[in-house]
C-alpha cells in the first residue's frame, strides 16, 4: 500500500522519526518554542509545531504562531532584487551608484550588487550612528550607507554585511522600481504565492501572535535578541534581517525556489536564474565570523545545518540561508525539497548547528 508521503517521495517512517526529534529537542529545553515545515516537489508534507511561544505568560506555539526569521531574511530580500534584474532594469556587474548616484562616496563608487550579494563589497560593519531609535527610519539608514566607509577593497574579501546587505538592495529596488522593498515583496511574491504570513514590517495589529525570543545559555549578546523582541523591531523593514513568518509560509517560499521559481502554477522567474543564484559563486573564510563559507547570489550554501551536504558538482547544492542562532530555511533543486526550521532560543553557533543540522538530516533520511 502506498501511503500519502510516499506519493510526495516520502516515506512515512522517516517523517515519523523527524517529529520524534522535533519534539525531543523541546523536552530537553533545547528552545522554548519551535515550529518546521517540510515541502517535496511542491507539496506540504510536514508541518510541525510546539513548545512556548512565551514562557512568562506560557502561551503555547499554536500553527499560526509568528516568529522572528533574523538572517533568513536576506534571501527573500535578494529573491526581490533577482525579480528586477530579470525583467532587465537592474544588471549584477554595473555600479550601485548607475543606480543610487549619492552611493559613489568614500571609495564604494566601484561596489558592484554582485559585491553586495556575495558579502565581498567591504564595508560590513553597520555605521554607528545607526542606533536602535533610527533603524526603522529608511532616509536615515539611506544617508548612512552613503557616508559608510570601505574597510577593505570591494572584491578582495568576504565578510559578513550583517545589515547593510539588505539595506542597499532595499534601496536599490526602491530607486529602480519605486516601490519600497516590503510592498515590492507583498506585490511581487507573497500574494502570487498564496502566501499570508510572512511579512517584512509586521502590521501593529499581528504584535500578539509574535514568539518571543530567548537567548539560551552561553549566548553571548543578550542585547541583540532584547533588540528584536521590541514592536519596533518588528515594525521596521530591516531586509537583511526582521522578517516575520511562520514556518509553514517560510517554507511555501523555498518550495518555489526547490521548484525552479514556479509553484502551483504561479512561476515567478525563470529556472535558469534559480540555478545561478545557488551556485558557488565564492568561498573561503568570512573575515567576521572567522567560518569557511559557501555563498550564491544572496545564498548560503551548504551551510552545516542544512544537514550533510549532498552534492559535489557546482550546481547540485543545498542553499538558503540560516538566521541568529536559531532558524534555518533552505531548499535543494535535484530533490526539489524544502525545509524551514524557526526557534525562539537563540544559541552559539556550535550548539545551534547541532539541533538544526540533526533536524535536516533527518529530513533527508525521510526522502525516497
Amino acid at each position: 500500500m502506498v501511503t500519502q508521503a510516499e506519493t510526495v517521495g516520502m516515506d512515512s517512517t522517516g517523517l515519523e522519526r523527524v517529529k520524534s526529534l522535533f519534539h525531543e529537542q523541546l523536552d530537553q529545553g533545547t528552545h522554548p518554542g519551535s515550529a518546521m515545515a517540510v515541502y517535496r516537489h511542491g507539496k506540504l508534507v510536514l508541518d510541525l509545531y510546539g513548545g512556548l511561544a512565551n514562557v512568562e505568560s506560557n502561551r503555547p506555539v499554536n500553527k499560526d504562531t509568528l516568529f522572528v526569521i533574523f538572517s533568513c531574511t536576506k534571501a527573500i530580500s535578494a529573491f526581490c532584487w533577482h525579480l528586477l534584474r530579470e525583467r532587465g532594469q537592474i544588471e549584477l556587474g554595473h555600479w550601485i551608484a548607475d543606480y543610487w548616484p549619492e552611493f559613489a562616496k568614500n571609495g564604494k563608487e566601484h561596489v558592484t550588487s554582485r559585491h553586495i550579494l556575495t558579502h565581498t563589497a567591504g564595508f560590513p560593519d553597520t555605521p554607528k550612528e545607526l542606533t536602535g531609535d533610527k533603524i526603522a527610519n529608511w532616509l536615515a539608514v539611506v544617508n548612512a550607507m552613503e557616508g559608510a566607509k570601505l574597510t577593505h577593497h570591494p572584491g578582495n574579501a568576504i565578510a559578513y554585511h550583517s545589515l547593510n546587505f539588505g539595506w542597499v538592495l532595499g534601496e536599490i529596488i526602491r530607486r529602480v522600481d519605486g516601490r519600497p522593498i516590503n510592498k515590492f515583496l507583498r506585490d511581487e511574491v507573497t500574494t502570487p504565492l498564496g502566501i499570508n504570513d510572512l511579512f517584512l514590517g509586521l502590521p501593529p495589529s499581528l504584535e500578539p501572535r509574535v514568539a518571543k525570543a530567548y537567548p539560551m545559555e552561553n549566548y553571548e549578546a543578550p542585547e541583540r535578541v532584547e533588540f528584536f523582541n521590541t514592536h519596533q523591531a518588528h515594525q521596521a523593514v530591516i531586509p537583511a534581517a526582521n522578517g516575520i513568518s511562520t514556518a509553514r509560509d517560510l517554507a511555501r517560499f523555498f518550495a518555489m525556489l526547490s521548484l525552479g521559481g514556479n509553484l502551483d502554477g504561479t512561476e515567478l522567474i525563470r529556472p535558469g536564474v534559480i540555478r545561478e543564484i545557488s551556485a558557488v559563486q565564492e568561498q573561503g573564510k568570512d573575515r567576521n565570523s572567522g567560518r569557511q563559507v559557501k555563498l550564491g547570489l544572496g545564498v548560503a550554501i551548504d551551510d552545516p545545518s542544512m544537514g550533510t551536504p549532498r552534492g559535489s558538482s557546482r550546481y547540485r547544492h543545498s542553499f538558503g540561508h540560516s538566521g541568529l542562532g536559531s532558524c534555518i530555511a533552505w531548499a535543494n533543486l535535484e530533490s526539489q525539497l524544502a525545509v524551514a526550521i524557526v526557534t525562539n532560543g537563540v544559541r552559539d553557533d556550535a550548539s545551534n548547528t547541532l539541533r538544526l543540522s540533526a533536524l535536516s538530516d533527518a529530513v533527508w533520511d525521510a526522502c525516497l
